[in-house]
């Protein structure tokens, strides 16, 4: 009987998997956002001083935005930062956007909300937001 439950609880987890960091999206911000964001998204990235506008702390303003919010930065740019969205798949740009909220969280008070994120999603291509209308409905595009 140990061993089924040890098997329940093991199958339990699956929805949980592939929702932390993942080599694919360090890989990915290390090509297409540490020069600018930094490694740790402190907005320090090597080409960061030479900008005409900084990037933004990820620890000083990702909390205040929605998912949607990120995505659509990501995709379109904002300033001086390109859009990727013809560069990016869409599970590309959700990546870093996780990515983005990972690297939001280190080295500062989380909120009490923020440290379930991850088991509120269950999985990371799911948009929980959306679904429960505490998102922004998606733009469309022209």
């Amino acid at each position: 009987m140990t061993t089924f439950r040890l098997i329940l609880a093991l199958l339990a987890l699956i929805p949980f998997a592939g929702c932390g960091r993942n080599e694919r999206m360090d890989l990915i911000y290390s090509q297409r956002c540490a020069s600018c964001h930094g490694s740790g998204g402190r907005g320090d990235g090597q080409i960061a001083a030479s900008l005409q506008t900084p990037p933004p702390d990820f620890r000083e303003t990702v909390q205040r935005k929605s998912n949607s919010q990120i995505r659509k930065v990501i995709a379109e740019g904002k300033g001086s930062m390109p859009a990727f969205d013809p560069a990016l798949r869409p599970s590309e740009v959700n990546d870093m956007l996780q990515m983005v909220r990972f690297l939001s969280r280190e080295g500062r008070d989380l909120a009490w909300w923020e440290k379930y994120d991850t088991l509120i999603a269950a999985h990371c291509s799911i948009p929980w937001e959306a679904a429960l209308g505490l998102d922004d409905a998606p733009e469309k595009k022209p």
